[in-house]
């Protein structure tokens, strides 16, 4: 899902997919099956010979199909074996191969840390799901009726700040500018809203920065601090940043993206993501989210009333999609999916299966309407969860 500006928001021609100018080859170096430098490599065949050779040729073909520069994968699926691949590259420019250990800027999978924090809250009893928004951050339009339960399943009603031409204008004539929370809400609160509470879903970046403010006020910290102790640090996740600006660390891939104003496509790797900010700024790696996606899955760092609330999906007026408290299913893989100028990425976990999926990729620029990312998954799930595939079937906002 995507917390950057959807370009049906704006008018029908902005629809027109810009397509990146075709790759060098892939250098033979730029096929890594290692992890993280220092950690025992999953064999090359972890899932067998065939299924292996099968997996790098149709990833492979869905990346050079959708012009996707680079692509990181692991899919872990215990009693069959481990797949850990990277390929593409990370600079279009240099030829830089990909890596599986690099830094990738995950977008709206930032809701599920979100979300998670504001569930600790929960579990705390400081807040309630079903306590209106007024009840902590003022000015809300008709937030005396909106709870923080419709904030998160995405059934406010309100205005997606990142839909309003102001806010796109001044993001993408300058993106290294800093946002503050209060600004992206009255981009959001200068529109009516868009339906009653509780009625219809709609994917909104405007209601996650309201649950970001009421960690900060509830937790009486400021956020990323709330995150880090509450929430990161139980989960042992220790490559996972929240960052206050556009800081980046080494080693991370250049990202592309296609510029709403130009359409051209341009490096967006340092372009700040304060924009997005608890709706989608965040930062991780593969071995980080493959952890991540059966915690947030399964509820490890919540008790099990709560994960029970976090789990009651809707419906999302997709075939095949449900959403609940910050999470979508779709498949029956559970988890979110990421995207933001320059990065996308999917975590998922499968519990019937115990199966996770976790890709990175370097670009969000669309291919014939569809997120490059959700093209990837659909094509690895088909080969080998082909009862489980992962299908959600366009952007969502």
């Amino acid at each position: 899902m995507r917390p950057t500006p959807s370009r049906r928001q704006f008018s029908a021609a902005l629809l027109a997919v810009s397509v990146l100018a075709p790759l060098t080859a892939v250098p033979a170096a730029a096929l890594q099956s290692s992890g993280r430098p220092g950690r025992r490599a999953c064999p090359p065949d972890g899932l067998g010979p065939e299924l292996t050779a099968r997996l790098d040729r149709t990833i492979e073909e869905a990346r050079r199909e959708a012009g996707i520069p680079g692509i990181v994968t692991g899919l872990w699926m215990p009693g069959r074996g481990n797949y850990v691949r990277a390929t593409g590259v990370a600079d279009t420019a240099s030829g830089t191969p990909m890596t599986t250990d690099v830094f990738v800027r995950i977008g709206s999978e930032t809701k599920t840390f979100t979300v998670t924090a504001l569930l600790k809250l929960v579990d705390d009893r400081k807040i309630r799901l079903d306590d209106p928004i007024s009840k902590y951050v003022a000015g809300v339009p008709n937030g005396r009726r909106i709870t923080l339960r419709h904030l998160a399943e995405m059934r406010s009603g309100l205005f997606p700040y990142t839909a309003d031409q102001d806010f796109i204008e001044a993001l993408f004539s300058d993106p290294s500018r800093s946002f503050t929370p209060a600004e992206l809400l009255r981009h959001g609160f200068r529109h009516p809203n868009t339906a009653a509470p509780g009625t219809t879903f709609q994917y909104c970046n405007t209601n996650l920065v309201l649950l970001g403010l009421v960690v900060e006020r509830v937790g009486g910290r400021p956020f990323a601090d709330f995150l880090r102790e509450r929430v990161l640090r139980p989960a042992r996740l220790h490559r996972t940043f929240f960052p206050g600006g556009a800081e980046f660390p080494e080693p991370h891939p250049h990202g592309y993206t296609d510029d709403i104003l130009t359409g051209e496509v341009v490096d967006a790797t340092d372009w700040n993501p304060s924009w997005a900010w608890t709706a989608g700024a965040m930062i991780s790696d593969l071995h980080d989210l493959r952890r991540w996606a059966e915690i947030v899955a399964t509820g490890k760092l919540l008790s099990a009333a709560t994960q029970r609330e976090r789990l009651k999906m809707l419906p999302t007026g997709f075939p095949g999609t449900r959403y609940g408290l910050g999470i979508l299913e779709t498949g029956g893989w559970i988890g979110h999916n990421g995207s933001l100028p320059g990065y996308e990425s999917v975590t998922v976990h499968l519990p019937s299966k115990k199966a996770t999926l976790v890709l990175l990729l370097n670009t969000d620029i669309t291919h014939e309407g569809q997120e490059p990312s959700s093209l990837v998954a659909r094509a690895i799930t088909e080969v080998v969860t082909p009862d489980n595939i992962y299908d959600r079937p366009a952007p969502l906002n």
